[in-house]
């Protein structure tokens, strides 16, 4: 594992309805669901680090801060980039910020993820 702070990863998205408040669940309106925007967030993480892990290793989401500021109604672009900030040991803190094409802030926040074995982790988690 060579990962150092400065990974980054972005993301282009146009809102859907399936990834609205009110398809989902999270709310009855039809703009991004909360639970959306932390999906696309845990995904640049995943995709800053990707090519620089090991034979075997994944990372796993442990710990979000989000602040979902401006609502994105369908047919939105919104995008999203993720920057490695922080590394220790196996533990990784990511900043991330949504924007829509206007230049608004969507959303930011934090996401914390640790390495582990593919392998290991997922017999652990299906004893």
């Amino acid at each position: 594992m060579t990962l150092a702070p400065g990974l980054r990863s972005q993301l282009l998205t146009m809102v859907e309805r399936s990834d609205t408040a009110e398809k989902i669940g999270s709310g009855d309106v039809p703009v991004l669901a909360t639970p959306r925007l932390l999906a696309l967030a845990e995904r640049a993480t995943v995709e800053a680090i990707r090519p620089h892990l090991a034979e075997g290793e994944t990372s796993v989401g442990t710990r979000v801060e989000l602040e979902h500021l401006a609502a994105s109604p369908l047919g939105a672009h919104v995008e999203l980039a993720a920057e490695l900030t922080e590394v220790d040991g196996r533990r990784l803190v990511f900043a991330f910020e949504a924007r829509d094409t206007c230049g608004t802030v969507v959303g930011r926040g934090t996401v914390e993820r640790v390495v582990v074995d593919r392998a290991k982790f997922v017999e652990r988690a299906t004893r």
